[in-house]
C-alpha cells in the first residue's frame, strides 16, 4: 500500500482510500482529499514534513501524519 507521504516531488497520484476515523478523517475530506481526487506532489521539505501538494486547483501542506493515512496510486 502506497501513501501520500511516499510519493515522491513532482509525481501525480490518485486517491485510492483513506483511512483514520472521526474528526481526522473528515478534516482530510474537508481539503479536498476525496476517493478519485487528483493529487500533484509539489515540494518535500528536507525532513519530509511538511508536503506540499495541489489538489483540486489549491496548494496545501499536509503533516506528514496525515499524509501518511492518504492511500494512493
Amino acid at each position: 500500500m502506497a501513501t501520500l507521504r511516499d510519493a515522491k516531488c513532482g509525481q501525480t497520484v490518485k486517491v485510492v482510500k483513506i483511512h483514520g476515523e472521526g474528526a481526522v478523517k473528515r478534516r482530510i475530506m474537508d481539503m479536498g482529499i476525496t476517493k478519485n481526487a487528483e493529487i500533484y506532489i509539489r515540494k518535500v521539505a528536507p525532513l519530509g514534513d511538511p508536503v506540499e501538494v495541489t489538489v483540486r486547483g489549491y496548494e496545501l501542506s499536509l503533516r506528514k501524519a496525515d499524509a501518511e493515512m492518504v492511500e494512493v496510486q
